[in-house]
């Protein structure tokens, strides 16, 4: 991962695009060849990035056939969350905990900022897509703060099934709504540096994807 030449970088940017941005589609077979050509690049460094694709969790490889992208399982979902509740109920204590400082200011004016980006989303022309990205982006301020390379891996590796159960959550009635609110009162504890209440917020709004059984089986 740390030692990708330039034509796999490429491959694996490339492909990494054409997966969030839905242009390769799940229950498709796709073969390796065609994709780099379409790419640009050959057979090896192609093959390389698929490889680090499989490992971060967006693609499934069918033996002699080619590749598909990974879906959604309610045990995808719930590793997935597993992993959020651990890192981020870290990354709010910390904050809290840091509450005066001006990191912490600087934080919460950029929380604050995102927060109405994301309430103005819900009526864009482009939702959920919008709301979606400033969604993930709240969440993504959180893991930055803390400067941890391996916690911000750790994320970043789960991005794909991140999105897959966002998506999945914001199809529910309610579930809009809900997760505004949600962003609120975590944000109002971690202004008044209330770090329990944070992580209890924070551990709640992650979980409620798995009570709602909205993962594909």
């Amino acid at each position: 991962m740390t030692t990708r030449s330039f034509l796999q970088e490429q491959a694996y940017k490339s492909i990494k695009e054409m997966i969030l941005s839905g242009e390769l589609a799940p229950d498709t077979l796709y073969s390796e060849t065609k994709l780099a050509a379409q790419i640009g690049v050959s057979r090896t460094p192609m093959r390389e990035a698929l490889q680090c694709l499989v490992q971060d969790g967006y693609l499934t490889i069918i033996p002699s056939k080619g590749f598909m992208i990974r879906q959604l399982s309610q045990k995808d979902m719930y590793e997935t969350i597993q992993v959020r509740c651990a890192l981020e109920g870290f990354c709010v204590q910390l904050i809290a905990s840091e509450a005066g400082s001006k990191k912490h200011e600087v934080l919460m004016t950029r929380l604050n900022k995102l927060l109405q980006k994301l309430e103005k989303a819900v009526t864009a022309r482009d939702f959920p897509k919008s709301f979606i990205r400033y969604d993930h982006e709240f969440h993504l301020m959180l893991i930055h703060y803390v400067d941890n390379r391996e916690i911000s891996q750790l994320f970043q590796r789960s991005m794909y099934l991140i999105q897959l159960t966002s998506a999945a959550a914001l199809s529910v009635p309610g579930r809009v709504q809900g997760t505004l609110d949600e962003h609120q009162e975590i944000y109002k504890c971690l202004i008044d540096g209330d770090g329990d209440g944070a992580y209890r917020n924070m551990i709640a709004h992650l979980m409620l994807p798995l009570n709602m059984k909205i993962a594909n089986k």
